[in-house]
């Protein structure tokens, strides 16, 4: 990191600090899980060079990193704000941490999500206790529906990544690491969004600011990409993608600017790459992932990282995520050896 970079840093007022980040840490893990972190041998010896390792996430309650955000947001919510019963927008991760939550909490929740979102993740909400609605076709359309029934009927929301308690919650990952693995040099991980690689960003680089890192999305949906291109907030969205737990066209207010400012690359990957990466996680590290939870292994498979990052570099790559339906685990394998 240059001198300036660190000027710039300096400059930049992140809302979201250490402080909060830690405290999060220390709520969440009265009943969360420290999700293990393993190397991956294939990823290592035949791909980059580095030793490279696998933060699995997709062990954590619901089987998402999504349950810190939630977990962190709806414990500081005030007696009122809970009484009024709560209502987020997701494609299905935060949609279960909220669910969760909300039922240990004993609090009324509504998740509204968009036609199309995976079986397994509609179903696993509804068990959870949360009453599911089917709205729009892409997240945003969800989005946009939510705070219209917020404002309507007085809910309080609980958004999925533009929130200082969301991402102070996903930010103890970014601690975790650290203790896991002190001398990381580069961390990878998957972007919608950002909630998740701002509270990550926030942690790691309060730490160790010359940690490498980058943030993964789709070609057919990555506005946090092309907002970072751009130097401002735009919208991109071409598609569907089966990473749909990233697929977010306008990234958030308080989310862009801290990954502008701390994420030092973002990177694109094919929907082809996103699928050889879920199909390796499974039969080469025995890991299941879904799209969103892939786009690291996918990065790193597909070359698209500079290898001077990698190559006898420790490397952290984030499996966010591991609900997918089993019909689209079957359809991809079939792809493969059919």
């Amino acid at each position: 990191m240059t001198v300036e970079d660190i000027k710039t840093m300096q400059r930049f007022h992140n809302p979201v600090s250490i402080g909060d980040i830690k405290k999060a840490a220390q709520l969440i893990h009265q009943v969360g899980r420290v999700t293990p972190l393993i190397q991956s041998m294939f990823l290592s010896r035949d791909v980059t060079g580095g030793e490279v390792y696998l933060k699995l996430e997709n062990m954590q309650l619901t089987g998402s990193f999504k349950f810190r955000g939630a977990f962190n947001k709806i414990n500081h919510l005030s007696a009122a704000e809970k009484a009024r019963g709560v209502i987020t927008a997701s494609a299905g991760n935060h949609a279960q941490g909220v669910a969760l939550t909300s039922k240990l909490l004993g609090i009324k929740s509504i998740v509204v999500m968009p036609h199309g979102a995976p079986l397994a993740k509609q179903q696993a909400t509804a068990g959870y206790g949360a009453t599911v609605v089917l709205h729009g076709d892409t997240f945003d359309e969800a989005h946009q529906f939510m705070e219209e029934e917020a404002a309507q009927k007085g809910y309080t929301i609980v958004d999925p990544y533009d929130d200082v308690d969301v991402i102070a919650g996903q930010g103890s990952i970014g601690l975790e690491i650290l203790e896991q693995l002190h001398d990381v040099e580069t961390v990878i991980v998957p972007v919608g969004g950002g909630g998740l690689i701002s509270g990550i960003a926030t942690a790691i680089k309060a730490i160790n600011p010359d940690i490498h890192l980058i943030g993964v999305q789709s070609e057919n949906v990555h506005g946090m990409t092309a907002s970072y291109q751009a130097d401002e907030i735009t919208t991109y969205g071409v598609g569907k993608t089966l990473a749909d737990g990233t697929a977010v066209a306008t990234p958030g207010q308080i989310t862009f600017p801290i990954t502008k400012n701390l994420v030092d690359e973002m990177i694109l990957v094919s929907e082809d790459e996103i699928s050889t990466a879920m199909k390796d996680l499974l039969q080469r590290a025995k890991v299941v992932a879904e799209g969103a939870g892939a786009l690291p292994t996918a990065a790193l498979e597909a070359h698209k990282i500079d290898p001077k990052w990698l190559e006898h570099k420790k490397v952290v790559a984030l499996v966010s995520g591991g609900n997918v339906d089993l019909e689209r685990v079957a359809t991809n394998i079939d792809h493969f050896v059919g």
